[in-house]
């Protein structure tokens, strides 16, 4: 453990640490079983509402594969409204015959649901889905969530959860102890509080929280009471929000103000994180829904106007586009209260990540959260892992290898500090810094 490791010996023991460390995935759209399952499976009640999606159908659903569809069989042929009415099981055929069977799944999209079967112990190379629908069917959900995190080595997975969902927002009110569960944590999301005022401030009037659509003082108390309400109800570890690529700030508007007012306030009276996720343009092409976002490229300065204004609250922070990463690196040199995190979205493919990953080494060495799943389906916890893991995996083995021929001694030990840091010391630490 302490002795130094030759050179021909460091990639190999990286890429074993790597591969058996234990993650926290710090940021999904995944749920408990207690939030309901719409997915039959054995001994399991169907809630065509439920919120914990996995198995076969919503795996080859997923929206990244709903838009490669239609490069292969465009809307001229198959309208969106069309597609969108039919069954899912009907929708998931479909994308199966056009993208894995009549064409090679090149894309990092269709590759995970290759993976992802694999390590469940599936043969890929099935002509359609009937097998696997029958294999998923036998799955109890709640065991399967245990089956998932022991495959992809989760051994924890923070939820996202939009208190102004009406459908998530009643499982709380209907049970309080719905986020129970000891195998997730829960993240308060509040987007409509800073990207549409004028509306949200209705909803919490309604709701018993008195707000003016031009915030005044009384609607920061309230604002800011229903806040604490819901990250006692939630026991939230953190609050989130998803901005787009033109937000701004300073700005004068009501979401600046806002933030500045009630959300950021909040935080540090609960000494929680904030995170934004920055860079989203959503719908761009409606008719094909979710799968019709885009990415635009973000202003730097923004955030370190934030960071600088709001030196005692600390923030999460991720961003969309590709042209973004070298800046926001560089600002977090400048800003111990950012903690940069993941590969998001669009930037979660392995050219990119390898790139992203190899420059926040360079700038900031191990102090950044190298990834997250973004997980919508339970199941893609398998292939999101696997592949970051082997790709972060690889681009830290050159990095030791680099300190061993400058001269440093490198051990194992140094190696373990570093990859536990990445995939879990450095989220608990800001957590509780």
């Amino acid at each position: 453990m302490t002795e130094p490791l030759i050179v021909a010996q460091i990639p190999d023991v990286v890429r074993q640490v790597v591969a058996n460390q234990p993650i926290i995935d710090m940021h999904t759209h995944l749920y408990a079983h207690s939030f309901g399952t719409p997915v039959a499976g054995r001994g399991s009640a169907v809630d065509p509402n439920g919120l914990l999606l996995w198995g076969v159908d919503e795996l080859v659903t997923y929206h990244y594969l709903v838009a490669e569809v239609f490069r292969v069989v465009p809307a001229t042929k198959l309208p969106y409204e069309q597609f969108w009415k039919m069954p899912k099981q009907s929708q998931a055929d479909h994308i199966w015959q056009h993208l894995f069977v009549e064409n090679a799944p090149l894309s990092e999209a269709c590759r995970g649901v290759l993976t992802t079967l694999s390590k469940l112990g599936l043969d890929p190379n099935e002509k359609s889905l009937d097998r696997y629908r029958s294999w998923f069917a036998e799955q109890n959900p709640s065991d399967y969530i245990d089956k998932v995190m022991q495959i992809s080595g989760v051994e924890r997975i923070v939820m996202t959860n939009p208190v102004f969902d009406d459908n998530e927002r009643s499982r709380w009110i209907a049970n309080p102890n719905v986020g129970d569960d000891p195998r997730f944590s829960a993240v308060l999301r509040i987007d409509p509080l800073l990207r549409d005022w004028e509306s949200t401030s209705k909803k919490l009037s309604e709701w018993g929280y008195p707000a003016s659509s031009t915030p005044d003082a009384a609607s920061f108390e309230n604002a800011r009471r229903f806040l604490r309400h819901w990250i006692k109800l939630q026991k939230a570890i953190y609050l989130a929000v998803s901005l787009p690529p033109d937000f701004r700030y300073p700005s004068g508007d009501a979401g600046q103000t806002i933030l500045d007012q009630v959300v950021l306030p909040v935080c540090a009276e609960f000494d929680l994180p904030f995170a934004m996720m920055i860079g989203s343009r959503l719908r761009v092409n409606p008719p094909l829904r979710d799968a019709g976002d885009m990415v635009g490229k973000s202003d730097i300065t923004s955030l370190t106007n934030i960071l600088s204004a709001h030196p005692a609250n600390r923030f999460f922070v991720t961003m969309l586009s590709r042209e973004n990463q070298h800046e926001l690196c560089v600002a977090a040199r400048k800003f111990s209260n950012l903690m940069v995190f993941g590969c998001w979205w669009f930037t979660n493919n392995p050219s990119i990540i390898d790139e992203i990953t190899r420059m926040r080494f360079e700038l900031l060495g191990p102090t950044f959260i190298p990834q997250h799943s973004d997980a919508r389906v339970l199941d893609q916890l398998v292939y999101k892992w696997t592949h970051s893991r082997q790709i972060i995996g690889n681009v830290l083995a050159d990095k030791f290898v680099d300190l061993a021929t400058a001269g440093l001694h490198v051990t194992r030990a140094m190696i373990e500090k570093t990859s536990d840091d990445l995939f879990r010391g450095n989220f608990k630490r800001f957590l509780s810094r």
